[in-house]
């Protein structure tokens, strides 16, 4: 890994009995290291808005003071890239926001600025495009980007809000580690189980398993291992 790059992959931006970005707010602060950052609202959960989804962001860290603009607002969003102190890409549906970047002609620019050291959020959508490919998403297919290829900061593929099987559900459809089994028939990289709640912090070379949750990591031809929060080695 580039000792450059520098994540804050976040498996969901809301947890049970907490408001949008409360639990993770702190962390987020100290981790950009600036009072301003730009939004990306690709994603756009539920259809929301681009503006509402920015807004909602804003609110959120305003009583930090960091100053938040969207993405979508600026005429050269490459330049906008480049000079940006920090970026945080939102949740929502991974298919659209990855076919935005793409069609956008965002994704190299992103990995460019992202090597060389800008600190990158991203929350469940924004978690998975730092991956190898977005092939272990949740998400259904509403559009199709050109590729499944993403932005390959991390050497493995993630699943946010990762579920284990409830021993009382009377639901007899896929389990996700059942459909993570299957995406290795077909495919060899490691996919990384994240729970909500949990977060990697990214720095050095050094990837960390936060919060208080362990983290689920699969392997093409071995049984699944439940990683601690601490220091992982892949």
């Amino acid at each position: 890994m580039n000792s450059n790059i520098r994540l804050l992959v976040i498996s969901t931006s809301t947890i049970h009995g907490s408001s949008f970005l409360t639990y993770i707010k702190d962390d987020l602060v100290d981790f950009i290291q600036t009072d301003e950052l730009i939004f990306v609202p690709y994603a756009r959960p539920s259809g929301i808005s681009y503006d509402e989804y920015t807004a909602n962001v804003q609110t959120a860290l305003a009583d930090k003071g960091i100053r938040v603009s969207g993405l979508h607002t600026y005429s050269d969003q490459k330049e906008a890239i480049g000079q940006a102190k920090a970026i945080f890409i939102g949740g929502g549906n991974t298919f659209l926001l990855l076919k935005t970047l793409y069609e956008l002609d965002l994704v190299n620019d992103l990995k460019a600025a992202v090597a060389a050291g800008l600190p990158y959020v991203g929350t469940s959508a924004g978690s998975n495009l730092t991956g190898l490919t977005i092939g272990t998403t949740n998400d259904m297919p509403i559009v199709y980007p050109p590729s499944f290829d993403a932005l390959q900061f991390l050497p493995f593929n993630l699943n946010p809000h990762y579920l284990d099987p409830d021993p009382n559900s009377t639901h007899k459809g896929e389990t996700r580690e059942t459909r993570i089994r299957e995406f290795h028939q077909f495919n060899t990289q490691a996919v990384l189980g994240l729970r909500e709640g949990s977060w990697l912090h990214v720095e050095n070379a050094q990837i960390e398993l936060k919060g208080t949750l362990s983290a689920r990591l699969f392997q093409q031809g071995k049984e699944p291992i439940e990683l601690q929060p601490g220091l992982l080695q892949f």
